[in-house]
């Protein structure tokens, strides 16, 4: 039987990406397909998201219009996302702004978020109620704060009428919780009900992601390990409380990779194409990469790094561990911003050791590919990694990923440990502890099986060879969805 679910986001591949996050709901509705489920996605109608769905010469297909959608006129319009179903939020009081999703070119989040992802958590809930009666669902997923407040409105404030359906509630990253004042409580539109501990409130203002945790049916993050980290202090994030009180309708389902976007074998973006049966086609990407980022060529190691420059990536560590990276044979090559403080240190060892250390500021998708191409080694050294990507796509392009022991990351990487390496099962690095000591021993380990031809070749082999697809968690969300509905 097939299910039909919504899926509501602030952002989804290729209309708007800011983070993993866009890339998850981009790639469900195609992942679930072969399952037997149709995913409708929802998304804010920024102009980027507007003109890509506005067809050339045509009208839009409204769905429905509101007059009033929280003091904003809106509308409802159809289009596609791939081969399966979309729909934006037209508000263009709420959306239709330059700059980023969430704020301005400054980098300033706009002041009125709470009204602008409060709407989009109300559109949801009413089409999840039967708005629009040709477009009926089984399920609604909400993901991440901005979708925080859709099955709170479908709890506390159903569309008349209509039966509140199952919903799932799924965390991309606890340390992003959408907290606004309690002085816009009653611009919501919710009922004074809703304004309790297992409601909205939240420490005195309005929770969108606590509301989200209590009203949803299941509570999901993007890894089985974040999942149980999630339950202590230091990874709950104030929340940890409410996480152990949901018991077992907490799960970890890790994202997967796009093959058709992340495919050595034909991938336009990088400068020579190749498998696992023929790694040294790296050698001419890594030549060009070092060329790009004004590297001196060199057989020894090159580590990227592709990343946010903040403390929750540990990229503080990593301005710390650059003098010993560079001192035992490594090369680096940085693509990434953040953080003024981190931008900072990282120039000043540029500086310190040029044609070692190459830096990039800001976000290239198709250089990122070319690094994953060319890097020997990926360095993702997070404090904290729900799940995270780029460990996954280094796997696919045969550059081994050296990752802290947390959340996805522990559960995508195998450490080279002695046991892992003779049973040829191991795909990279894990150290635990985000500190200097223990960063700086995974990239000697890295350097030293590096001088290993036959057993780094093993490495880059079985990574490749794994499977991160989308197909093993397409399959996990779709037997969810049926869990929750009762359909088989």
């Amino acid at each position: 039987m097939m299910l039909r679910v919504l899926s509501v986001a602030s952002e989804a591949v290729p209309l708007v990406k800011t983070g993993g996050l866009a890339d998850v709901a981009g790639a469900l509705p195609a992942a679930l397909a072969p399952h037997g489920v149709e995913l409708t996605t929802l998304v804010p109608g920024y102009p980027a998201a507007m003109k890509a769905l506005k067809p050339k010469g045509k009208q839009l297909r409204v769905l429905h219009s509101y007059d009033d959608l929280l003091g904003a006129k809106a509308r409802l319009v159809a289009g596609k996302l791939g081969e399966q179903p979309l729909i934006l939020l037209d508000a263009p009081g709420l959306f239709a702004r330059d700059g980023g999703p969430y704020g301005d070119a400054a980098g300033n989040d706009w002041s009125d978020n709470w009204r602008r992802f409060a709407a989009l958590g109300r559109a949801a809930a009413d089409l999840a109620g039967g708005l629009v009666p040709a477009r009926t669902f089984d399920v609604l997923h909400a993901h991440d704060w901005q979708a925080g407040l859709a099955p709170a409105y479908m709890r506390f404030a159903p569309l008349p009428g209509s039966t509140p359906l199952p919903s799932v509630m799924t965390i991309h990253n606890m340390a992003f919780q959408g907290f606004f004042g309690h002085e816009h409580f009653l611009a919501l539109g919710l009922p004074r009900t809703a304004w309790s501990m297992t409601g909205v409130e939240y420490h005195g203002g309005i929770g969108f992601l606590k509301a989200g945790m209590e009203a949803a049916s299941v509570i999901t993050t993007v890894s089985p390990t974040y999942a149980k980290e999630i339950r202590s202090p230091d990874f709950g994030m104030g929340l940890e409380g409410l996480i152990i009180s949901r018991g077992d309708r907490v799960r970890g389902i890790v994202n997967g990779i796009d093959p058709a976007d992340w495919n050595p074998a034909n991938d336009t973006h990088i400068p020579a194409t190749y498998t696992a049966g023929s790694i040294a086609r790296r050698t001419a990407n890594k030549r060009a990469l070092e060329a790009e980022f004004g590297l001196e060529p060199g057989d020894g190691p090159l580590f990227i790094v592709v990343s946010r420059l903040t403390w929750q990536k540990g990229m503080d560590v990593l301005v710390e561990v650059l003098d010993h990276l560079v001192g035992i044979g490594g090369r680096l090559a940085l693509l990434g911003s953040g953080d003024a403080g981190l931008v900072a240190g990282l120039t000043a060892a540029a500086m310190r050791h040029p044609g070692r250390i190459g830096l990039k500021f800001g976000y290239d998708e198709a250089l990122s590919h070319r690094m994953q191409a060319g890097g020997d080694a990926i360095l993702v050294p997070s404090r904290f990694e729900p799940c995270g990507l780029t460990q996954m796509y280094g796997l696919a392009y045969g550059c081994v990923p050296v990752v802290a022991r947390t959340g996805g990351l522990a559960d995508t990487v195998i450490d080279a440990n002695l046991a892992a390496l003779a049973a040829g099962a191991a795909t990279g690095i894990q150290f635990s502890g985000v500190t200097y000591p223990a960063l700086a021993d995974a990239i000697s380990r890295a350097v030293a099986l590096y001088q290993q031809p036959v057993a780094w070749r093993s490495l880059q082999r079985s990574g490749m060879q794994a499977d991160f697809s989308w197909g093993q968690s397409g399959r996990a969300y779709a037997d969810l969805y049926r869990e929750l509905t009762g359909k088989a």
